[in-house]
């Protein structure tokens, strides 16, 4: 093998490892793979940036623009409400979920479809008294299968697809002829789904009981108005800096005051509250003017403009994963205060301020109302859910935004345009007819997704380029005995494990050269292979971190890891049977 091809293939393997153990971003991680091959001239300036010129990139971008657009005009809410309704039993209601879900998910990236459901979700589950654990992680799961459906039903289908129309021009697929092999994949996915998740999944707490008393985690005082307290700063009462407790909001005169400032002035008859455990109480009695609030009602049960209660899942990217949340200034960072900690549907115990917060926990957090606008795309939360004072989107355009959204998934259906100018002219509509606004499309691009695919190409160009990937698929070959079948078994394998363990992008678009390699040496159609890849980056049923909807629903629902295991692993199963029996059936080698 010749050195270029090991230097190549040494910079790709050590990607793996660094993207599922490493905090650090599959973006910046792969971007960081570029540099050092573009530095040891393995790869050219034109093909480390070729990827961020490709055509599916630029596909999934306007795409992003078009989910933006029906999410702001409240088009997915309108459709929540009107079909969820009030079944009978709970495999009803599973039923009355998922069916949607797998619509949707065919032509809306599956991430703002969860992220729009979820809270629904929760709030449907309380009003009909059904254990929510039974629902996010089918919620999850028939948004991953409902993206097999079409070429743009997840990014990575259309990065594929990119892939391979670049390579042979000849071989470019219609928008919806993958539905042959993801409509029986989804039907028979939700079909164990509604069958099997009732009694695979478990009943437990989540953070919506976790959190539901908030006197178990609150402790509520008042400024005696004849104490010493009167009119000194929050630093000069010294509450600024208690051990165990954090003082989150002053409710003044029916007003409220978030995030207090160690600045702000007391005023006789302030009802304070603090966060942090009921031990606690001890420090706050040896605080001289300070006297036991004599209202019945938790004031966090109070609505008031001026603040936010809101439900926060972190993210493994979140800087503050692995600190503690007083050493990190968490408070001082995002302008929220942190109110209670959920991990495994159970309130975190102890000390706040000495929580070393950890990817999928639950936040409670009190902020400011601008606070949600300003984080919702933000990396360190997967889902930021408002509990209370939340805006209801207006719905006079959600028409118009589905109209053009049924526009483009009609012009690519029938060859008029191909999906990226459909894309494209759709994502320039939405934004001239008003349905997103610029802002709303900016903040609906998902940069991290966007710059992992154009990285991904770089890498793969250097495993072609180098003669690496010709050599490991003729090692592949030797394997499979030079049966195509059982290599077609192999790629599926491959790169449905690689899936489960770094983003599915870069599992597919490093995969590719490999497999069109292998294709050519058996000479046979390298369609299967491709077909199969698309299907396999999207087999992320086993664990939380293999898809970003199921680390979404991770939290919420109060999962452990065995959960995805019991449910997702005969899911992983069974559409692998389906897929790898139908692939070679559609598309002969």
């Amino acid at each position: 093998m010749p050195v270029e091809a090991w230097i190549s293939l040494v910079v790709v393997l050590s990607v793996f490892p660094l993207m599922a153990l490493s905090r650090l971003g599959p973006d910046v991680i792969l971007l960081g793979a570029v540099v050092v091959l573009l530095t040891l001239g393995i790869i050219e300036p034109a093909q480390a940036l070729g990827g961020f010129a490709s055509p599916g990139l630029f596909t999934v971008a306007f795409m992003y623009v078009l989910v933006a657009a029906i999410r702001q005009t409240g088009g997915i809410d309108l459709i929540i409400r009107h079909v969820l309704g009030r079944p009978a039993t709970e495999r009803g209601a599973l039923i009355r979920l998922v069916l949607p879900v797998v619509a949707l998910s065919g032509f809306l990236n599956n991430t703002p479809v969860v992220a729009t459901y979820i809270p629904a979700v929760l709030g449907w589950s309380r009003r009909l008294g059904l254990a929510p654990q039974r629902l996010l992680m089918p919620l999850s799961f028939a948004s991953i299968l409902g993206g097999t459906i079409t070429l743009m039903g997840t990014s990575t289908n259309l990065v594929v697809h990119g892939l391979l129309v670049e390579r042979a021009p000849e071989l470019a697929l219609g928008l919806l002829d993958i539905a042959w092999i993801g409509v029986p994949v989804a039907l028979v996915g939700l079909a164990y789904l509604v069958v099997l998740g009732p009694r695979l999944l478990p009943v437990r707490r989540g953070p919506a009981e976790a959190f539901d008393n908030p006197r178990e985690f609150t402790i509520e005082m008042e400024v005696d108005p004849a104490g010493p307290l009167v009119d000194r700063t929050v630093e000069e009462a010294g509450l600024r800096h208690l051990q165990a407790l954090f003082l989150v909001e002053i409710e003044r005169a029916g007003n409220v005051v978030s995030v207090v400032g160690p600045g702000e002035r007391l005023k006789g008859g302030d009802r304070l509250v603090f966060a942090g455990t009921r031990e606690g109480a001890v420090e706050l009695q040896q605080v001289r003017g300070l006297i036991p609030s004599r209202h019945g009602e938790s004031n966090l049960e109070k609505a008031y403009s001026e603040r936010r209660l809101v439900e926060a899942v972190v993210s493994g990217e979140c800087q503050f994963v692995g600190q503690r949340i007083r050493d990190g200034h968490f408070r001082t960072l995002y302008g929220a205060a942190v109110l209670a900690v959920c991990r495994g549907g159970e309130r975190v115990a102890g000390n706040l301020g000495q929580v070393r917060l950890q990817p999928a926990d639950v936040l409670l957090l009190e902020a400011r109302p601008p606070f949600i606008e300003r984080h919702r795309q933000s990396r360190d939360f997967l889902l930021i859910s408002p509990l209370n004072g939340e805006a209801r989107p207006v719905h006079e355009k959600a028409w118009l935004a589905w109209s053009i959204l049924a526009g483009v998934v009609a012009l690519a259906s029938l060859g008029v345009l191909s999906v990226m100018n459909a894309a494209m002219l759709g994502a320039t509509l939405v934004l001239l007819t008003g349905c997103c606004s610029v802002e709303a499309a900016k903040r609906g691009l998902d940069t991290q997704v966007l710059l992992t695919i154009g990285a991904s190409f770089g890498l793969g160009a250097a495993l072609e380029s180098s003669g690496a990937a010709g050599i490991l698929a003729e090692g592949a070959l030797g394997l499979a005995a030079g049966d195509p079948l059982l290599l077609l078994i192999g790629v599926y394998l491959l790169v449905a494990l690689l899936t489960e363990l770094v983003t599915n992008n870069a599992a597919a678009v490093i995969t590719f050269p490999l497999v069109m390699a292998g294709a050519e040496s058996l000479g046979v159609n390298p369609m299967p292979f491709v077909v199969a890849v698309m299907f396999a980056a999207s087999a992320s049923f086993l664990t939380p971190i293999g898809y970003q909807t199921n680390l979404m629903v991770h939290g919420p629902g109060g999962y452990r890891l065995a959960d995805f295991l019991r449910l997702g692993g005969g899911l992983n199963l069974l559409t692998a049977v389906v897929a790898l029996t139908l692939i070679p059936v559609i598309w002969p080698f």
